[in-house]
């Protein structure tokens, strides 16, 4: 079986917390029995998550050797010059080593998203831009140092495709089974 779920901003990625006071987790959300997330997706973030019974469906889905891409839209603060977006493309020097070379697009609008509770910061004085980053990596929160590496700190983070699955009009909370 594999679950195609829009994880809402602050929920973890997993069935429990053990952190005081809990904080919200798949629990909540009528999944089936005995799925598990392949993969992750950050505290603050949104978007695509999927989740399934199968140890090796989770493998090639999340292992970097099968190089699934993965679609971010990413609010970034600032208006990215050509040099910043090439930079994202070629690949950024972080802590823990060069990332891989992206796929990188300036968004002409913002896309078609639900409301975020609570909503993005807003700074009259300070424009903000979207992008779409497709990574073939997976490091811990790296789209979010990507985009800080080179000037542009991220408001938000929506993974809107993952491999073949996608979103495709589910609502923060809502999942939907695919496989």
């Amino acid at each position: 079986m594999l679950i195609a779920f829009n994880k809402p901003f602050n929920v973890l990625c997993q069935f429990t917390d053990r952190s005081q006071p809990p904080r919200a987790t798949l629990a909540g959300f009528g999944l089936p029995p005995n799925v598990y997330a392949a993969g992750r997706l950050d505290y603050d973030s949104e978007g695509l998550l999927l989740l399934t019974d199968d140890g090796n469906l989770a493998h090639r889905l999340t292992d970097p050797r099968h190089k699934q891409p993965k679609t971010y839209w990413v609010q970034v603060e600032g208006v990215p010059t050509d040099d910043k977006l090439q930079a994202l493309r070629d690949g950024v020097q972080l802590n823990d080593g060069p990332t891989l070379p992206a796929r990188v697009e300036l968004l002409a609008a913002a896309p078609s998203l639900w409301e975020r509770n609570p909503p993005v910061r807003f700074r009259k004085t300070v424009p903000d831009s979207w992008l779409a980053i497709t990574l073939r990596e997976g490091r811990n929160r790296q789209v979010r140092r990507m985009t800080a590496a080179v000037g542009l700190p991220t408001l938000r983070l929506v993974r809107a495709v993952m491999g073949p699955y996608a979103l495709e009009g589910l609502q923060p909370g809502q999942w939907r089974q695919v496989g």
